[in-house]
């Protein structure tokens, strides 16, 4: 047992070290621009990357806009669970976040997805809806990359493909942006 916490903990070194310094700093600069602009943050993702930009929405709205002069306008499409339901079923589960989109999104405003395979049909979909109409695109991707790799103007991909370690660093991706706004480093 020992030996496989010890593995674990290394291989999670090696996927957080896998980040490049130079785009975490430019994600942040993408939010500052988001922010200076009054641009819509959108974050969406499907299982446990759900919960995840749940949890990155809420730092960046309540946590991070309490320290700032204005607040950031941001919203989890994962977490109107009616809507979601109502789109899945009188259409399709790839559309729950398009749909969502279409009826909040503007030119210029920020979508950012997570996703280990970058495969999910419903954030592709989202992604190519939101290339075609001057959304900026951000994913926080594993090295799998998948089809959100030729899609997203922006990737972040963690140098591992094992769910678990992924999925932390994307928290900790979003608890970089947001502690750089807390902090007064943006």
């Amino acid at each position: 047992m020992n030996k496989w916490i010890a593995d674990y903990v290394q291989a999670h070194k090696a996927a957080l070290d896998s980040i490049p310094a130079e785009s975490i700093a430019s994600l942040i600069g993408i939010f500052r621009k988001a922010w200076q602009d009054d641009r819509q943050v959108f974050i969406f993702g499907n299982g446990g990357s759900a919960a995840n930009a749940s949890h990155f929405a809420t730092d960046l709205g309540k946590g991070a806009s309490d320290k700032l002069s204005k607040r950031f306008r941001v919203m989890s499409l994962n977490d109107n669970t009616a809507w979601i339901s109502a789109i899945g079923n009188d259409y399709s589960y790839d559309d729950i976040f398009v749909r969502q989109l279409e009826n909040f999104a503007r030119p210029g405003d920020v979508a950012l997805c997570m996703s280990v395979s970058g495969n999910s049909p419903n954030l592709v979909k989202a992604f190519q809806w939101g290339k075609e109409k001057g959304l900026v695109t951000v994913a926080f991707l594993s090295n799998r990359g998948g089809k959100l790799a030729g899609i997203a103007d922006h990737i972040i991909a963690v140098g591992d493909s094992h769910y678990g370690r992924a999925e932390d660093a994307h928290m900790m991706l979003s608890h970089m942006v947001c502690y750089a706004f807390m902090e007064k480093v943006a």
